[in-house]
Formats: C-alpha cells, structure tokens, sequence
C-alpha cells in the first residue's frame, strides 16, 4: 500500500500544502487503488478519473503559483450517489434514474470543489438511501472490506466502504435513520450525522425530507471535524438550513471538554443487544470515567428498546419512523412517473396511468416499492390520523425525551447497531429484521440532533465494532471534542482491513 495512502485526510492535506506531496500523485494513488480494490469491495457507481486527475493538476499550479488553497486542497474523496453533480451521473442506485444526468452540483458538492477537494466518483448505496445493508442497489451489493462476505451497512455503504478499503481519503454520506452511523460502524471508520439544518440538503435527493442530513465518513474524528468544517453553514437554497456560524471544529477538538457529563441510555442495554457490543460500550464508560468524565444514567422512555417473546426487537421509535420516513417518500418519489425524467417503459401503453404503472413497477426496486406503499397507504383517507398523524405526536414525545436528558448531560452514548455487520444476503428475505438493524439510530433523526459512530476495535471473528455518541442540537463541536476523548484514551483509530494490506 502507497504511503500516501495511509496518511489521514488532514495530514494528506497539509503535505500536499507544504509540497510534500503533489495532488496529482495523491489522485493517481487512490485510481490505482480503485482500480485493484473496487472489483472486491463494489463500492463506487462511476469513476471521474479523467477530470478528478485535472482537478489535481489545477490543485498543483495554484500551489506552485503561491496562491492561497482551501481547507481541502488535493483531498480525493467519494460522493454518494443520491448527491447531484452536474458531472457524471446521479442514479441513486436506482434503475429509474439509471442515466439521470443532474444539471447542476449539490451545495455540498460545490463547497467540497471550493475547498479544494478532488471528487473521484459517486458511491453505491440502498436504492434512493432505502436499506441498511446496500443489498438494494440496481447495480451491485457493496462488499465489506472486512470480509467481503458481510454487508458494509446502508445506505451509505459505498462511501463507508471505500474510505475503509483506502479507495478515498475521505467520503460524505446522507443519514435519515442511520444510514451514515451504522455503515460507518459496520466497516470500522467514523461517521457523523449533524444536526438537521447544519448541512445544505440542496441537490440531495429526497428520501425522508424531515430526515434527511448530509454529513462526513472518515478514517478518524480530525478527519470528520475537517470536512464537517467544509460542508457546513446556511444555504438560502435551502429552507431547512439554519442561519448560524460554522465553529472552526479543528481548532477546539484536541481540547478535553472540561467536567464532561456522559449519559447512558438506560433503555438501550436490551438482551439482544451483541454481547461484544455491549463490552465495547461498557469499556467507553470506564474510559470516560477514567479520563474524570461524570457518568449519568438517563432515559429516553420514547426509544425503548424491548424484546418480545419470540426475542425480537421492538421499539417505539421504529414504529414511528417507519411511519413518518415511508410518507414522506411516498410523496418524494411520486415525481418519478416516466414523463419528465428517468425511466420510461418500452411497452406501448393504453394510456397515462398504464404509462406511470409500468414505468415506476420496470423502474423500481421492491424494497422502495415496499416503502411507497407503506407510506402512501398511511396518507390515506381515512388512515392518516390514526397512522401518521399519530406517528407525528410519538415524534414529539421522542423529541421531549432527548430535550429533558441534555438538561443533565453534554453527551449521550450508546450502542449504534445491535449487532456487528451481517452476513449478505442474511436478511433480505426479512425486511422487519433489516430494519432493526437501526433501531439505536433511527430516534436520532426524529429528534433532529447530531450523533456520531467511533470505532471501538475488533470483535473476536475480526469485524469492527463501534460506540455511538449523541449530543443536543447544534452542538457538534462539544460532540466532535468527547469523540476526539474517546479516540485518543482508547488508541482506537485508523483501523485497517487485511484486504488493503495485502494490495
């Protein structure tokens, strides 16, 4: 493996500042690398090396020039393919949207450009982010670089993937019940979901618009606060982007928070819960205690985990998601009907509906069919106060929950998923138990505040195992600083699959 490689997003940065190393030679690593991993892990949907190599040349003539580079100059990264660019294609994952070519960037795409970044392609994923396991991808499952017979997690899988495989030096995801979190711990790296607004949504495609968030996937938390930094900030393009300063992440994060008040989430110990998992938590309390951090024991009665008789999983929070997520696709993915763009059937049709029917039932995958229905049958006449409406007043009552334990706590922490990544193909015949496979990160988008996944080591079969840190709205900077705690006491960082030692 080149040394380039190796170095972390920041550190990849200020060698190219300091002429080091060039971007060109950065870029032409991580293509080499694409080009001897990808065939393994499946996590990239397009590659722009042509362009990606100019952007680095552009990169190396400004250095060389003397001229001022952003906070990501030379930095390849990976871009989910649900984030428009007017480069390439915007797919989703998706058959209907197959050769969707975008005719503008996403706001996060134009500020990793400003900043510097160099955008080597668009990642695979769940079909329009609808999954946990990126199974549900048109085009191919995303592999594990832990042991390519395991799921990366979804439906950020791709960028996951290939930010733990060395296949990009840093990559964003979107999160709407987990879907940064839970990949990122599946495949060893960090993930933060920010606080709803904190992140422009313009020019991502809709799933859950309530839900939605764009945020970083990274080999460590520096790496995380780096591109939080470059994302962040109001967009008047977007309605839900909130009007606040963007703290300068780096600079406070090696600073301890001072009196740390680390809350454990009583409800989230269920017995189902991985035995090795739950270790891992326990460690990160005794870490926290170790380094004087105080350790308050909350409730969060509104997420309760509980088992039945048949030791399945249940909580509130999941039913109101699945709820409140499946309606707001339902009216999202109602544009997609053949006429204006994507897919259109080749078969002839009688008329306008048969025109829609064929297109959307040719076009879409059954688990985004699935949710559709869901979602459109909750909004229904007759159905929609006693299910949605219903799921709205639950959202509250979850919302309450986590407003009351930041009264008492700077952060919370928990598990991010019961169990580490599963076998492929182990539950797609279950939908119900693919979607536990969120039931600790899904509260968190309903609630709207920030959370982040951090490695926690090895489980004994050599998967990753990880630890999940919540903190209250807006506030990712104390979060990103408790995770910068957690990281440096423990010496969990960086984590690296065999798979990329052995290329």
């Amino acid at each position: 493996m080149s040394d380039i490689l190796n170095l972390s997003a920041l550190g990849l940065r200020d060698a190219i500042a300091a002429g080091e190393v060039s971007a060109a030679e950065a870029t032409r690593d991580y293509l080499d690398a694409i080009e001897a991993m990808d065939k393994k892990v499946c996590a990239y949907n397009e590659i722009f090396a042509e362009r990606a190599m100019g952007r680095a040349e552009e990169i190396d003539k400004k250095r060389s020039a003397g001229k001022t580079l952003g906070a990501l100059a030379g930095v390849p990264v990976a871009v989910k393919d649900n984030i428009c660019t007017s480069f390439g294609r915007t797919s989703c994952s998706s058959k209907i949207l197959e050769n969707f070519h975008a005719p503008y960037d996403a706001t996060v795409a134009g500020k990793l450009e400003s900043a510097g970044a160099i955008i080597l392609g668009k990642t695979n994923m769940d079909e329009f982010a609808m999954g946990s396991s990126t199974e549900n991808s048109a085009f191919n499952a995303t592999r594990n670089p832990w042991d390519t017979s395991h799921v990366p997690g979804g439906s950020s899988g791709g960028s996951a993937a290939a930010v733990a495989a060395r296949m990009c030096a840093a990559a964003v995801g979107s999160d709407t019940g987990g879907s940064i979190r839970q990949p990122a711990a599946f495949c060893g790296v960090v993930g933060l979901k920010p606080t709803y607004g904190r992140v422009s949504r313009y020019g991502l495609v809709a799933f859950g618009s309530s839900l939605d968030q764009i945020g970083p996937l990274a080999r460590d938390v520096a790496d995380s606060a780096l591109l939080l930094g470059a994302i962040a900030g109001h967009d008047t393009h977007d309605s839900t982007s909130i009007d606040r300063p963007v703290p300068e992440y780096l600079a406070s994060l090696d600073k301890p928070v001072e009196k740390l008040r680390v809350g454990l989430v009583k409800e989230f110990h269920s017995e189902s819960l991985d035995d090795e998992i739950r270790a891992a938590v326990d460690k990160a309390v005794k870490i926290y205690r170790d380094a004087g951090a105080e350790i308050i024991e909350v409730s969060l009665p509104h997420s309760r985990v509980d088992t039945d008789e048949g030791g399945q999983l249940s909580s509130y929070a999941v039913a109101c998601y699945y709820l409140v997520a499946t309606a707001e696709a339902s009216s999202n993915l109602a544009r997609y009907d053949g006429v204006h763009y994507g897919h259109r059937t080749a078969d002839k049709v009688g008329d306008i509906i048969e025109l829609y029917s064929r297109s959307r039932a040719e076009g879409f995958g059954d688990e985004v069919k699935r949710r559709i229905m869901l979602g459109t049958y909750a909004l229904s006449s007759g159905y929609y106060d006693a299910y949605y409406l219903k799921a709205l007043k639950v959202r509250r009552l979850i919302k309450n929950d986590f407003d009351k334990a930041f009264e008492n706590c700077d952060v919370l922490l928990c598990p991010v998923a019961p169990e580490t990544a599963f076998k492929i193909g182990e539950k797609t015949a279950d939908p119900l138990t693919m979607y536990l496979s969120d039931i600790y990160t899904i509260s968190v988008n309903l609630a709207g505040i920030p959370g982040v996944s951090i490695p926690a080591g090895l489980s004994e079969s050599g998967l990753p195992l990880a630890v999940q840190l919540l903190g209250n709205v807006f506030a990712e900077e104390t979060l990103l600083r408790a995770a910068r705690m957690y990281e440096m006491a423990s010496g969990i960082t960086r984590l690296t699959p065999e798979i990329v030692k052995e290329n």
